[in-house]
């Protein structure tokens, strides 16, 4: 599952090829729209719950709101049925979408909407395969750095002017985050711990020359 983007997606792997998806795009309905994603889901595949033997999630990066309500479901189910929960950086799952779909070849670079006229991005060699770190930026200040190579996502076809060689997916989806994480895990390797990549801090901050009162 993934609501790192404005893109709520939920999809069941069976370890070869995804088994039923779901994805919904609305930005202010993640605590709303993936519970229900998930039991649609399950029910198209037809096997229930307690059937899942592990849960992965895309840790972002994405605005605080909509990533923790991700982050917390899959603890939530982790623990509820003792499974591992396994963390995938969202742009990476959209990279390998992207590569997926035939859409991109050689370098190129992921961007989403990070909203405040900035993005989240990072660059990769090929699908995957990422070269860098992801990061926060406005799209102004990383054109040049990007100049030349396709922009895959929602925050490149925001800033046409910073990335005139958009690209699509312009979401992620669960099917390829699931699809990514089971082939990194049958090559032995580690996912990430699922925890969340803000990349900046969050809008709510203790007010400056805060005043403690203590009782007497």
């Amino acid at each position: 599952m993934d609501t790192a983007t404005p893109a709520v997606t939920v999809a069941l792997h069976d370890g070869t090829s995804v088994v039923a998806s779901s994805g919904q795009v609305d930005a202010r309905r993640h605590g709303e729209l993936l519970l229900p994603a998930v039991d649609r889901v399950l029910a198209e595949a037809g096997v229930k719950l307690d059937a899942v033997t592990g849960v992965v999630v895309g840790v972002g990066p994405g605005p605080y709101t909509g990533l923790r309500v991700g982050l917390v479901t899959a603890a939530t189910f982790g623990s509820a049925l003792a499974v591992p929960v396994h963390g995938i950086c969202t742009l990476d799952g959209l990279a390998y979408a992207a590569g997926q779909d035939g859409g991109v070849e050689g370098p190129f670079a992921v961007a989403t909407d990070a909203r405040r006229k900035e993005v989240y991005w990072a660059r990769y060699e090929d699908a995957r395969t990422r070269t860098g770190e992801p990061a926060v930026d406005r799209p102004a200040d990383i054109a040049r750095a990007l100049a030349g190579l396709p922009v895959v996502g929602a925050g490149a076809a925001l800033y046409p002017e910073a990335f005139p060689d958009a690209r699509g997916p312009e979401h992620v989806a669960a099917g390829a985050l699931a699809a990514l994480a089971a082939e990194r895990l049958a090559a032995g390797q580690e996912l990430l711990e699922p925890q969340p990549l803000y990349l900046r801090r969050p809008d709510a901050q203790v007010p400056k020359n805060y005043k403690v009162v203590t009782p007497k």
